[in-house]
């Protein structure tokens, strides 16, 4: 079987206008002295998610970073809601003039277009990638007193009882579901996706409460779960072990070739003047590798991991063919 590479993103954050509330003075519509970019006028970054999670909390920590860089304030706005579709609506139909950029994370801002029933407004091309901050490798484990002691007694229980062991999601084609899909079409391991569109905590807690034997996450998730042990990890989805859970092997170290990692950075509505766009650019990448930031995403379990805009894009290709070859399995139980 050819070698599939699903970065999943737990998932991705986006950007989106909102106008500064409070504000004593407006702005020009230029920005500053001589229409430079950003002068005075103040940058929105749209996080399409709740607040508090991995993509808000990288995207609050950047955004003081980004107003140092750039010498203007940066305002974090929550658009959350289907799935990242609305935060990315709002982002592609800004101005593409720098003032509204966005946390972009897959798979959600990869497959919403792909899918038609989903009538998303934007397609691949309405976004120019600025840079990516981060990877969260899915992980597969269950509880510590489970009968599946490693990845491969879970593949055989699942491949010998189709549909009958049952596994967490955060929702219908999230990353835990195209995971589920990928680990399916290499392993033939059926696991039953169970659903929790409230989202990740939503999961936990019916894992943790024996309702769900078998929890698919992010590593970022299941940190704490570890040191607290509840929670068994049987194997990371990534090319190389986790800082985080270095005695848990990979899926290829137990035979299977399964990748899936959430990728997580930031993108603008497709459009931006040059000269913007650099600017933007340097300035992401300078918070991004800003040590204390790293610090901060360590402390949290989140592996800073920096693409610039051209390898970011290759990455979202990519991930969009991946995607396109595995819509089938997750549609066609909902059809």
């Amino acid at each position: 079987m050819s070698r599939r590479y699903l970065r999943i993103a737990v998932s991705a954050a986006v950007v989106a206008s909102l106008a500064l509330s409070g504000c004593g003075r407006p702005t020009s519509e230029g920005g500053g002295a001589g229409g430079e970019f950003p002068g005075n006028k103040p940058i929105e970054l749209v996080v399409a998610f709740a607040p508090g999670g991995a993509v808000d909390t990288a995207a609050r920590l950047v955004a003081p970073q980004l107003e140092e860089n750039l010498g203007t304030n940066v305002e974090v706005v929550n658009r959350p809601g289907a799935g990242g579709q609305i935060g990315y609506t709002e982002l592609t139909s800004a101005k593409p003039d720098g003032y509204t950029i966005g946390a972009t994370g897959s798979p959600s801002v990869v497959v919403s277009p792909l899918d038609p029933a989903r009538g998303a407004q934007y397609t691949r091309a309405s976004f120019e990638p600025l840079g990516m901050q981060v990877v969260d490798p899915a992980v597969i484990g269950v509880a510590p007193n489970s009968p599946y002691t490693d990845l491969k007694a879970l593949v055989d229980a699942a491949k010998s009882q189709p549909g009958s062991i049952t596994a967490t999601t955060t929702g219908i084609q999230t990353g835990e579901h195209f995971a589920l899909a990928q680990i399916k079409e290499v392993t033939g391991a059926d696991l039953s996706p169970v659903h929790f569109s409230e989202g990740q905590s939503q999961a936990v807690a019916a894992f943790l409460g024996n309702h769900v034997p078998v929890y698919v996450g992010s590593t970022s998730d299941v940190i704490d779960l570890v040191k607290q042990n509840k929670i068994r990890v049987l194997g990371v989805m990534d090319s190389q072990r986790s800082t985080f859970l270095p005695d848990v092997p990979t899926f290829q170290e137990s035979g299977f070739d399964v990748i899936s990692t959430t990728a997580r950075g930031y993108s603008a509505p497709a459009g931006l003047p040059q000269p913007v766009a650099e600017k933007l650019q340097s300035a992401l990448k300078s918070a991004i590798e800003n040590e204390e930031v790293q610090t901060k995403m360590t402390d949290l379990g989140l592996e800073t991991r920096y693409l610039d805009p051209q390898q970011y894009e290759q990455l979202w290709t990519e991930q969009e063919t991946t995607y396109k070859e595995l819509m089938p399995a997750v549609t066609q139980e909902h059809s």
